[in-house]
């Protein structure tokens, strides 16, 4: 290991790390020449007392370094090198500048967490390790760090590992975590609650315990949490259940919000799963490998687009559910499905596993392929549970029934027209009563007035 650094070695580090960073003003975007104007004016940390790589605990030092940087307006620059601290306070106006991957913050445990802010605003950490080590959390907080109240927060370039509980926690924050690398979490990557106009972009989180990427809300209400261009892998669900965890993103109570373009592979539970979320788009994401169904809208939801999603390995590819509980209303299309399963995390419940698509009220379904789902290309309703359902132009190829639409009595209108069912090997649009098939072939048939089934080509 090299030996401590001193303050006249910090102080040539930081000269020469500015002056490498200045090299990237010529043609740079605005955005990277305020970063390297904030480090201009920065203090070094080694100025207020705080060397790396001391073998004792740092964490007096820190919060004294913090402070008064903070005092005097400026960033705080932290050279390469481990600080042990813990239990650390953020004031309004902190701006804490690290080494990318050398700068570490390492949790000494003690009860409590790594980094607290609470009801202050202009909150930036930007280019800095923080390790949770595995160590204890304290009862009393819920994530290594913790942000509660935070107005324009700005993690950027960050990692976050090791917590003995979930990475990332932010209640009733607004602001921007970007371009950061969780990892580790025992429970969740980053939690959300009741957030205030926040984006959570370009950011990677892989083998966390027990969910990724979550945006919760205590009661329902207007979020418009944007989660966009994030890579998530290797999500568990530690603590089980039936898709409560171990879902890469999940959406709970939170209307508007957004998740586009995200890479969510090999998760226990779903890719995306929004509960309760009404106006959530969920575009163009890839979900690969999901233990169970990719892509979920259900309970009380009223309004979501999915559009453009490619989804290949999952038990059900995308399920708009639970018209029972007032889950309704929603655009499904363009979407690319393949590589169902019949085999789920838990026994099959309700219409079980091998399932492309399923919906139940107030939706269309257009544009979709599916292809390989061994029980239903598509299940339109659930028992009396259909309403205003319309299929069309869809591809559906090597399923075991194409189209599969309710026929209990109470059941509401459906349209089933110009769909190409391709290879179904037990019928390609057939009536069910719940699991059990109840009609013969359904195409060019008046036999339901509630159902219109015309138009579609169908093939061995």
């Amino acid at each position: 290991m090299a030996p401590p650094m001193t303050r006249e070695t910090s102080k040539l580090n930081r000269r020469a790390f500015l002056a490498g960073t200045a090299l990237c003003l010529s043609g740079t975007a605005a955005a990277a020449q305020m970063k390297v104007a904030d480090l201009r004016g920065s203090i070094d940390s080694a100025d207020l007392g705080l060397l790396p790589n001391a073998a004792d605990d740092q964490t007096a030092q820190f919060q004294n370094a913090v402070n008064r940087a903070v005092e005097r307006g400026r960033a705080l620059f932290l050279p390469a090198g481990t600080y042990p601290v813990a239990n650390l306070r953020l004031p309004s106006g902190t701006l804490i500048v690290g080494v990318p991957g050398r700068t570490r913050l390492v949790y000494q445990g003690g009860g409590g967490q790594l980094i607290r802010a609470e009801g202050v605003s202009n909150i930036g950490l930007q280019g800095i390790t923080f390790d949770g080590a595995n160590r204890s959390i304290g009862d009393f907080t819920e994530g290594l760090l913790h942000f509660v109240g935070v107005r324009n927060l700005v993690l950027d370039n960050c990692d976050i590992a090791g917590s003995s509980k979930m990475g990332v926690v932010l209640d009733r924050c607004s602001g921007r975590v970007e371009n950061c690398r969780i990892y580790g979490a025992a429970e969740a990557g980053l939690r959300s609650n009741e957030a205030d106009g926040l984006a959570i972009t370009g950011n990677t989180v892989t083998d966390c315990a027990n969910g990724g990427i979550w945006v919760h809300r205590w009661r329902d209400g207007e979020d418009g949490t944007i989660v966009s261009g994030n890579r998530i892998e290797r999500i568990g669900a530690r603590y089980g259940g039936t898709g409560q965890f171990g879902n890469g993103i999940n959406v709970f109570r939170a209307h508007g919000v957004m998740v586009t373009n995200n890479r969510v592979t090999d998760c226990a539970f779903s890719a995306i799963r929004s509960n309760s979320g009404s106006n959530v788009q969920i575009l163009g994401n890839s979900c690969l490998r999901s233990g169970e169904c990719a892509i979920y809208s259900e309970f009380n939801f009223q309004g979501a687009i999915i559009a453009n999603n490619i989804v290949d390995g999952a038990t059900t590819g995308i399920s708009i559910a639970n018209f029972m509980d007032g889950g309704r209303m929603s655009v499904c299309s363009g979407n690319l499905i393949r590589n169902i399963s019949e085999d789920g995390p838990y026994p099959p419940e309700v219409a079980g596993f091998g399932i492309g698509v399923a919906a139940e009220a107030d939706t269309t379904l257009t544009g979709n392929v599916i292809e390989g789902a061994p029980k239903f290309g598509m299940l339109l309703g659930w028992g009396p549970y259909m309403r205003n359902i319309a299929a069309s132009q869809n591809v559906l190829r090597d399923c075991g029934t194409g189209i599969a639409v309710t026929v209990v009595d109470g059941a509401g209108p459906a349209a089933i027209t110009n769909n190409i069912v391709q290879g179904s090997k037990l019928g390609a649009i057939k009536g069910y009563r719940w699991l059990e098939a109840a009609t013969g072939e359904l195409n060019g048939s008046s036999r339901y007035a509630n159902l219109t089934v015309s138009g579609n080509q169908v093939s061995a």
